[in-house]
């Protein structure tokens, strides 16, 4: 997670199926392979070479992941060595992988396609799930972020939530439907793309470029959270998304005189932009409830066991005007244990992410600049509203705020094209792959509420919306809000547990489609 679906102008800072007796195989995963690890069944025509082929679990899996460094500083990764491993672990399956060069060196993606049914007319499934991580700050990790290291019951690493983890629960749940011998109804296409952080050669140059070998009838990516209840353990709230959030960027800028250091005066860029930050840290967008966001709360009012925040998003759900909606949402926030995930479900979001200003230290800067990353929610709050709402508060602090856009576009070509992806409607759950996800959960998580979403994030599956197919979105593991705030921060890290589980229901999801 995070595709940024229109580019705009970016800102820098700074073989798993073992034959049997393969412990060679094994051994250079750096593991062994544990209780979950299922000795493979007869498979069917067609996949004679994994005859003898045995599935690693999820964790070897995911083990095996997080040990390939593929940070994305921001112009793409280094996802070469891991694409060349995964080709190998599907080719041991009898599973054709083809690696997609992109015009930047050792950044690729990696597109494996299992055959269906003789004669099936159905569109191909989709899974899409990202190789490309964001950097680490080595220095704040009690790990290190690249040994897979598992500790306490969590394993740690840069993707063990977003997204390897992800990854290794849906590539492990289909080995061992192909070690079972499976046909799908249909072909199942796994794309491990590029990208997806940031760079140029991501899912909208893919498909651009390679639309046959990825044209579907549905996907399936990342998303959807599975919550815990307040002991951080016990399943909840199963969660797949149809909608992502709005993705765009505001410049601040603030201007004064440039002079020497040692007479400072009133007019500091620096001073100036870091008071009308501050002011615009206490603001909050209003509160919207769209008909996504209204069947999410009402399904956390049924799942949790807290009474009082059970009441609250009743009330907010109730609410009659803007006032006492603000008012119950402020309070659901306060009571649930997934503080800054449910704010972001309510209203426009923004993060103050880049601050850049002067180039020595005895000259004052003539400017001070501030990226600001913004969410708007589908059907919410209008981009080009929120853009005014910020203008509005700045123009007093004569801070000049710009939207970031494709280069060579106008404001209201930018602003036009947002009001297109604000105005783009969830994924029908009219779908085998909604149907599947829907029963996997009951089956997988009895005790839990299960109900569609909208992802407070982003993802790659612009390209596949734009053409009007629809894409759900699931991190397949439940997680407690100390995991959820490790994501793209320090110590990631998710449930052993609660991946072996995830992939489970992965496998689930993957029966709905058998022939």
């Amino acid at each position: 997670m995070d595709q940024e679906h229109r580019s705009g102008t970016h800102v820098n800072r700074r073989t798993l199926v073992a034959s049997a007796g393969g412990v060679a195989a094994l051994a250079t995963l750096g593991t062994t392979a544990g209780s979950r690890l299922r000795a493979g069944a007869t498979p069917g025509a067609g996949r004679a070479a994994a005859s003898a082929a045995a599935p690693l679990d999820a964790l070897a899996l995911l083990k095996k992941m997080i040990s390939f460094d593929t940070q994305n500083f921001g112009e793409g990764g280094k996802t070469r060595p891991h694409s060349e491993w995964l080709r190998t672990v599907w080719e041991n399956a009898g599973v054709p992988a083809e690696i997609i060069p992109t015009p930047q060196p050792d950044n690729v993606h990696l597109i494996a396609r299992i055959p269906g049914k003789a004669g099936s007319t159905q569109k191909p499934l989709l899974l899409l799930g990202h190789s490309d991580v964001v950097p680490v700050e080595r220095e704040n990790w009690t790990v290190d972020p690249f040994a897979g290291t598992v500790k306490d019951g969590e394993i740690y690493g840069r993707g063990a939530l977003d997204m390897k983890g992800a990854n290794a629960a849906s590539i492990a749940a289909m080995l061992r439907h192909l070690s079972e011998g499976a046909e799908f109804d249909r072909d199942i296409i796994v794309l491990t793309d590029c990208d997806e952080e940031a760079g140029s050669y991501g899912s909208g140059w893919l498909t651009a470029n390679h639309w046959d070998r990825v044209d579907c009838g549905m996907v399936l990516t990342e998303g959807g959270w599975f919550l815990a209840q307040s002991d951080k353990t016990t399943p909840m709230l199963i969660t797949v998304t149809r909608q992502d959030k709005v993705y765009f960027n505001l410049d601040l800028r603030a201007r004064g005189t440039a002079t020497h250091s040692s007479k400072p005066m009133p007019d500091s860029a620096i001073v100036g932009l870091s008071r009308a930050v501050a002011e615009l840290g206490d603001f909050k967008a209003p509160v919207h409830l769209t008909e996504v966001t209204r069947a999410y709360f009402d399904a956390l009012a049924r799942a949790t066991d807290d009474r009082k925040l059970a009441s609250a998003l009743r009330l907010m759900l109730k609410a009659r005007s803007q006032r006492s909606l603000e008012r119950a949402a402020a309070l659901v926030v306060k009571l649930t244990d997934y503080t800054y995930l449910h704010s972001a479900l309510l209203r426009t979001t923004m993060a103050f992410v880049i601050e850049d200003a002067g180039y020595k230290e005895n000259v004052i800067p003539s400017e001070a600049h501030v990226r600001v990353n913004c969410r708007g929610i589908p059907g919410g709050q209008k981009p080009r509203d929120f853009l005014a709402k910020v203008r509005s508060l700045m123009d007093e602090r004569d801070i000049e705020v710009t939207l970031a856009g494709v280069a060579g576009e106008t404001e209201e070509q930018t602003l036009a094209a947002l009001d297109k992806r604000w105005a783009t409607p969830p994924a029908d759950v009219n779908t085998p792959l909604f149907q599947g996800i829907s029963q996997a959960s009951v089956k997988t998580y009895p005790e839990a509420i299960f109900t569609p979403a909208l992802f407070e994030a982003g993802t790659s599956l612009g390209p596949w919306r734009a053409k009007g197919i629809p894409g759900y979105g699931v991190y397949p593991y439940v997680i407690d809000n100390d995991q959820l705030i490790g994501m793209h921060g320090n110590d990631e890290r998710i449930f052993v547990d609660a991946l072996a589980t995830g992939t489970d229901f992965m496998y689930e999801v993957f029966a709905r489609f058998r022939a």
